[in-house]
């Protein structure tokens, strides 16, 4: 019986030092949404592309890189873009917080600032190389490296939280890789980084943390 008491102890005690410094109420419901979210502007995208390639008869879905679009193109691309980068952070801000309140933790502070500087690094650098991407005509590119760098920050990300963001990270990273190979479908492997993987992992999440 003393034993166990000691234990019990030990992991209280393992339980306040991993609060303290990790964030744990990252909410898998977030990653769930933020995968439907993503599929939605994918199909969105999708119907963009392939209405330029019915009038301009230059398709992005032929593995070669574009070298030029039309401005409307990228206005309406962008605007999904945003609209997608808009839901995702609702939703996950949403889920999060209520999380958090429901463990008794607040959403913001030490752990969670260092959670956001430690994505926010490699997503403002991947930000910056798409745009230059955009600007030199080398947009089969940006797909890729949105998910290489994208990985790269949940990889960084993972440390102070939940270790499945580093494997999410991981799988993003290897899918941006195999789509530098295969660059007219960038659209796809982009589905399959940001929206399904979200959900596979997201719902590992729910079902392990939240359930």
């Amino acid at each position: 019986m003393e034993a166990e008491k000691h234990l019990d102890n030990l992991k209280e005690i393992k339980q306040l030092m991993e609060r303290s410094t990790r964030f744990l109420s990252l909410s898998g419901l977030s990653g769930i949404m933020a995968g439907v979210s993503a599929l939605i502007g994918a199909f969105l995208a999708y119907y963009v592309l392939a209405s330029f390639n019915y009038v301009s008869g230059i398709s992005y879905f032929d593995g070669a890189i574009i070298l030029d679009l039309q401005n409307t193109v990228f206005i309406q691309l962008m605007l999904i873009g945003v609209g997608v980068l808009i839901s995702a952070l609702s939703f996950g801000f949403y889920f999060t917080h209520r999380k958090a309140k429901r463990d008794g933790q607040t959403i913001w502070n030490a752990a969670s600032r260092k959670l956001m500087l430690n994505l926010f690094i490699p997503l403002a650098v991947g930000g910056v190389f798409s745009l230059l991407l955009i600007q030199h005509h080398l947009v089969g590119l940006v797909a890729p490296v949105t998910l290489i760098f994208y990985g790269l920050a949940c990889v960084n990300a993972s440390h102070v939280t939940h270790n499945e963001i580093r494997n999410l990270g991981i799988f993003n990273i290897i899918l941006g890789l195999i789509n530098v190979y295969f660059i007219g479908y960038g659209l796809f492997f982009w589905a399959l980084g940001f929206g399904v993987m979200h959900i596979i992992y997201g719902g590992l999440m729910y079902f392990k943390y939240e359930r």
